[in-house]
């Protein structure tokens, strides 16, 4: 049976710890402009996370290493505007972080001071060590990402599920540990084996947000553009579509077109 819902009127970090403690999972979606994210704050989600997928969903990008920190800035910057309830959280953007902790530093402050994002989220484990405890040592709230992490895409050259085998696995399970020690406030798995999600899940104290990691993890995070159907040339089997929005938007654009056409828009009473 699942735990009875406490309303929360402000999402925080602390109040993602205590949704784990309580057994209720969190929602979270990603958004990058106002609108979309006015609509998805008024639903009460619990985390927006201002994804680098903008790369891909907004600019049309192959991958997420095209976009820029200044580009992340802008879209964290309108999506908090719209924001009243949720926790904003936005991805640091790859080259930002990788090589060198004080350039890390520099661009979580950035994001911080210009978009006023509420916590920021970086990619991998022990090989980031020294960037996230130089963000972490300034105060900064920093989710972790382990799993399938696309800014590596050019690395592994697959979107395939990976810690199947078992010392990829007992890396992840360490990294985990790893960033929970480190001081990182929550944790997002990416298309890893159900199994070994629950396993993370139930060995850190942190939240742990799937996706393509099973039902056992604390909470789910889906692309925004991808579970409303604004997306159609991509469905890996974690997808679900709530919406088909694509094909509804083509055909409302149609209808306009057609009215247009036809002088049937406007009508009188669309007049002034």
């Amino acid at each position: 049976m699942s735990a009875s819902r406490k309303e929360y009127k402000r999402i925080t970090t602390n109040t993602l710890i205590e949704m784990k403690q309580h057994g209720e999972k969190i929602s979270m979606l990603t958004a990058y402009d106002y609108s979309m994210a006015k609509a998805v704050d008024a639903a009460n989600i619990d985390v927006i996370l201002v994804g680098d997928s903008a790369s891909n969903v907004m600019s049309g990008h192959e991958t997420t290493v095209p976009i820029t920190l200044d580009q992340m800035i802008y879209h964290a910057t309108a999506v908090i505007r719209a924001v009243k309830r949720a926790l904003v959280v936005v991805d640091l953007p790859f080259g930002s972080y990788q090589s060198d902790a004080k350039e890390a530093l520099r661009s979580s402050i950035r994001i911080m001071k210009e978009s006023g994002a509420h916590a920021v989220k970086i990619e991998g484990g022990k090989e980031v060590k020294d960037s996230m405890e130089r963000i972490l040592n300034a105060g900064i709230p920093v989710m972790g990402h382990l799993g399938l992490t696309p800014q590596s895409i050019y690395k592994f050259g697959t979107y395939s599920v990976r810690a199947r085998e078992e010392e990829e696995a007992a890396k992840l399970l360490a990294d985990a540990q790893l960033l929970e020690k480190l001081g990182c406030f929550a944790l997002v798995l990416e298309k890893i084996p159900a199994a070994l999600a629950a396993k993370v899940a139930k060995t850190v104290n942190i939240p742990v947000i799937g996706i393509g990691a099973g039902s056992a993890v604390d909470g789910q995070v889906l692309v925004l553009h991808d579970m409303l159907g604004l997306t159609t040339e991509f469905s890996p089997r974690f997808l679900r579509r709530y919406m088909n929005l694509y094909d509804q938007m083509t055909d409302a654009v149609t209808s306009y077109i057609s009215d247009v056409k036809a002088n049937d828009f406007p009508n009188d009473k669309e007049q002034y």
